[in-house]
């Protein structure tokens, strides 16, 4: 019903700059929200940013200041804007969709590698 596909994912230089897409298609109605959570090697997924419906947002403390989360709706879109890059940022990061009944939709992810 819903497809998500993530992009933008790469490797940057301690201190760099990436943004990461999420498209959405398919049956894109009754929105509660989405997100961008990642997962590290030997670790658990983990929310990273969430934008609402109604456009408020919330992030991880770890990311607080660094990155932004934002939405084109008119496009099923949502972006990641990730600055100051660090190595404990490198993961796999997942777009997710949640519908209003409660429903949970992930994309395939994309990594992101802060290496020097």
């Amino acid at each position: 019903q819903v497809q998500l596909v993530e992009s933008g994912g790469g490797l940057v230089q301690p201190g760099g700059s990436l943004r990461l897409s999420c498209a959405a298609s398919g049956i894109i109605v009754s929105i509660a929200g989405m997100g961008w959570y990642r997962q590290a090697p030997g670790k658990e997924r983990e929310p990273v940013a969430i934008i609402s419906g109604t456009s408020s947002t919330h992030y991880a403390d770890s990311v607080k200041g660094r990155f932004t989360i934002s939405k084109d709706n008119a496009k099923n879109t949502v972006y990641l804007q990730m600055n100051s890059l660090k190595p404990e940022d490198t993961a796999v990061y997942y777009c997710q969709l949640t519908r209003l009944s409660g429903a949970v939709y992930w994309g395939q992810g994309t990594q992101v590698t802060v290496s020097s």
